[in-house]
């Protein structure tokens, strides 16, 4: 499994390391964010499906639990599970277009919705560090570690 962190000062650096992933992205990946209330989780997705390219305003799933946005060469989807109580909530949800292998799939809290969603391919756990914030990447897959792989090169 291949690891990678940053720092993240403050949400400029936020919004520039979700610049850098959408820069690299090459393919549909699913990935799975962590993090404590306030850590940058939505921060992090708006930028990153503003930077791919979302012409529409990137609103927070936190009551929705879904949004979907069509982006110039795939459908993204951004999903914020804390309000889920037991992932067989999610049967409800029609989520059946989450496995498409082209689809980006963001996953505020996914332990949530554990056994109910796409496995992950890149995990990233947003924590405090002092007044900012540290971004911890983890790839989990081979498509998750080409992206990393992508994002280390100068």
């Amino acid at each position: 499994m291949s690891r990678w962190s940053v720092d993240l000062p403050d949400e400029a650096a936020t919004i520039a390391l979700a610049e850098q992933v959408a820069a690299v992205m090459a393919e549909g990946l699913v990935i799975y964010l962590h993090g404590d209330l306030g850590t940058g989780k939505t921060s992090f997705a708006r930028a990153l499906l503003m930077a791919l390219g979302v012409g529409e305003r990137v609103k927070s799933p936190t009551y929705s639990l879904v949004e979907s946005y069509r982006l110039p060469d795939r459908t993204a989807w951004h999903l914020d599970l804390y309000r889920i109580a037991d992932p067989g909530e999610l049967e409800w949800l029609g989520l059946d277009a989450l496995s498409d292998p082209a689809a980006l799939v963001l996953v505020e809290w996914p332990e949530r919705g554990a056994g109910a969603l796409p496995a992950a391919d890149l995990q990233i756990d947003l924590a405090y560090a002092g007044l900012g914030r540290k971004a911890a990447f983890s790839a989990l897959t081979s498509r998750g570690a080409e992206l990393l792989a992508r994002m280390e090169k100068p």
